[in-house]
């Protein structure tokens, strides 16, 4: 099946005009990753927004609600892929209009747990199935079969980049 050229093909047919020495291959992958993932994130974002939420803020909320118990805020940079400066001051925001609360870690209280407070659980519990329900029209245009394929090769590239992980 042929498909139609996209923006990718068009830069490695730029490229090759003006650079036919250098192998262009990995824009295949990695430019259509990073193209997609921009564009689905601009879309996904507008739904976000209707919670009042950021991306990075809804990330967060989404690691302590399907966490299901308070976490540090070390653990929360794993699970959202940010710089401890970054998290401290969306736990700082996030606590100040009532989604978390934060407390000392009673076994060591040099350490800080997070938790979700009622008005952030309802929140999150309103805010994801809509973010679904918008992923799932995004994707509307691929079948079964191709989004199957998809994700089988999105894994395997997570796989390759980050490797076995620990239930991330």
């Amino acid at each position: 099946m042929k498909r139609t050229p996209d923006l990718i093909d068009a830069a490695r047919s730029q490229w090759s005009e003006v650079r036919p020495d250098i192998n262009t291959s990995s824009m295949d992958v990695i430019g259509r990753v990073l193209r997609g993932a921009a564009v689905l994130r601009r879309r996904l974002d507008a739904t976000i927004a209707e919670g009042g939420l950021n991306r990075a803020e809804f990330d967060l909320l989404c690691a302590l609600r399907r966490g299901g118990a308070a976490m540090t805020p070390g653990r929360l940079n794993e699970l959202t892929v940010s710089s401890g400066a970054a998290t401290t001051k969306r736990l700082r925001e996030l606590t100040e209009r009532g989604l978390l609360e934060r407390s000392t870690d009673q076994r060591d209280r040099r350490s800080a747990r997070v938790r979700l407070t009622e008005q952030g659980e309802r929140l999150v519990d309103e805010l994801f199935p809509r973010v679904l329900e918008a992923e799932q029209a995004l994707l509307s245009g691929l079948a079964a079969r191709q989004r199957d394929s998809l994700a089988g090769g999105l894994a395997d590239l997570l796989w390759a980049l980050e490797g076995p992980g620990e239930g991330r």
